[in-house]
């Protein structure tokens, strides 16, 4: 079975672990790394001969039009993080609506293809949000793989289904949720930092579980996690740098068993099977 394979494109600062101790405004004077970092992702996908989808910050994609364009030449999907990583729970509707214009706009712009798909930044939209997928809908998108249906300090949704859904009964728009490994009754991510902090086994036992419940699986991680010469930030809280520093020496050489272990591909390929499924 075919599984979708995603990158979630963002620089070392702009995560959610670090949003309380780097302000925004000073983001351009940081030291960037999100596109050598992307590049050497699209590197690890040549030399294995897979393709992925690219969910883009539309803050990225501004500044690095080339890289932009390196991802869809290259075979892969691009598609919209949002514009600078604000979680979809902190806004209102007519926000969320102009963040996701804006940020398509500059992504096609510097792409030259369609975006039609979507994925909230730290998995956002949840129960909290009941006008988003609406609103995703609204705006043309074909698929959102913006819910993780887990608990989580951070994000989740535990009561969301596990495999893909119509969130809006009279819209052709399809979420799909990012895959989950139940254990004994209890739901644990598997992608980014939980596949990085632990270990491989439990994301290929996750695959294995899905693909033997008849759905494939969507596998995600972000640039930074492939780059241990990163910056510290110094006042991020304990438990943040503990998830976002650990193991990011290993993490390159874990996906490259990874992705040689199961069949990948572009999410907008794996949608299109689903759909065909729901029919």
């Amino acid at each position: 079975m075919r599984n979708a394979l995603s990158v979630d494109v963002e620089d070392w600062f702009q995560v959610g672990a670090f949003e309380k101790v780097i302000d925004k405004a000073d983001w351009d004077s940081l030291a960037p790394r999100v596109e050598r970092n992307t590049d050497a992702v699209l590197a690890l996908f040549g030399e294995s001969g897979v393709k992925g989808t690219f969910f883009t910050l539309g803050w990225v994609a501004e500044r690095y039009p080339a890289l932009i364009r390196r991802i869809v030449e290259q075979g892969h999907e691009l598609a919209s993080h949002g514009w600078d990583h604000q979680r979809v729970f902190t806004m209102d509707a007519a926000q969320f609506r102009a963040d996701l214009a804006r940020s398509r706009k500059v992504l096609e712009d510097a792409g030259g293809v369609a975006v039609t798909g979507y994925r909230a930044p730290s998995f956002s939209i949840d129960k909290r949000t009941p006008w988003a997928h609406p609103v995703l809908a609204e705006e043309g998108y074909a698929y959102s793989s913006s819910v993780a249906p887990v608990r989580h300090d951070h994000y989740g949704w535990p009561e969301a289904p596990r495999f893909a859904f119509r969130p809006v009964a009279d819209a052709a728009l399809i979420e799909v949720p990012v895959t989950i490994a139940d254990v004994g009754g209890r739901r644990l991510a598997t992608g980014g930092g939980f596949f990085r902090l632990f270990p491989a086994a439990l994301t290929n036992y996750a695959i294995r579980q899905v693909a033997g419940e008849g759905h494939p699986a969507v596998f995600y991680f972000h640039p930074w996690e492939i780059d241990p010469g990163q910056p510290r930030v110094a006042n991020a809280p304990v438990r943040s740098k503990l998830r976002h520093y650990s193991r990011l020496g290993a993490m390159s050489g874990k996906l490259r068993t990874l992705i040689r272990r199961h069949d990948w591909g572009r999410m907008d390929a794996v949608v299109a099977e689903a759909r065909l499924g729901m029919a």
